[in-house]
């Protein structure tokens, strides 16, 4: 998989990029991830990606030409369709399934917001899909980007050392994971279940799924009504 990211700060990606999971997915192979800034795609002499709005209004919106210059330049080096997401407020609200489904997905284009958004034109003549990762406002699409490589890296085959942990997350089948404990098995006064110690696979198992529904329908009901 390749990913592209276009962003005004490309700085605030290099500890996300270079860290854990996903430091580990690129250094196997499984992911080349490249960050791209905006202001290099413009053709203003002092770098200006963005201007007031038509109409009156407060604040400043990214213009189009630099995002589709950005776009169009990052489409030349890819072998393949590439899907371009823009990650703004208005956007498909990012879930689980949804990340399975862009896992899938050879070359992606990440564009992020900011300020006040980003001109029509790029929403409706550049962008595939719109993304948002909830009902709430941020300062730019950098952190949902962060959000959506984190999410969809872990999910590419072979980045993950245990191929079965991908079975037993929370939102895998609407349900919320079941409670996990670590070793010792008394700490202080409270003690870990006895049948996670018995040895006994099958209740075990079945004691997770009863304790994920359990979880699921006190916390998130909303994720059971989607099995119906």
């Amino acid at each position: 998989m390749r990913v592209d990211i276009i962003t005004i700060f490309p700085n605030m990606f290099s500890a996300v990029l270079g860290e854990s999971i996903i430091k580990r997915a690129q250094e196997k192979g499984k992911v080349k991830i490249f960050v791209h800034d905006l202001r290099l795609y413009t053709l203003d002499k002092h770098h200006k990606v963005d201007d007031r709005p038509f109409g009156g209004g407060s604040g400043m919106l990214l213009q189009a030409e630099p995002i589709f210059r950005a776009v169009q330049a990052i489409k030349k080096k890819v072998k393949g369709k590439s899907k371009v997401i823009l990650l703004c407020p208005q956007g498909k609200i990012f879930d689980q399934k949804y990340a399975k489904k862009l896992s899938k997905c050879g070359n992606l284009i990440f564009i992020c917001g900011h300020y006040e958004g980003v001109d029509e034109r790029v929403r409706q003549y550049l962008a595939d899909e719109e993304v948002s990762i909830g009902d709430y406002v941020l300062t730019g699409g950098e952190l949902p980007a962060m959000v959506l490589v984190d999410s969809i890296v872990r999910l590419i085959p072979g980045v993950l050392g245990d191929k079965n942990s991908l079975n037993f997350e929370s939102f895998e089948g609407n349900l919320l994971e079941y409670p996990q404990y670590s070793r010792p098995a008394k700490f202080r006064k409270w003690i870990v279940p006895e049948v996670l110690v018995s040895g006994a696979h099958d209740k075990i198992s079945a004691w997770r799924k009863s304790e994920a529904l359990k979880r699921t329908r006190q916390r998130r009901p909303d994720l059971l009504k989607r099995q119906g």
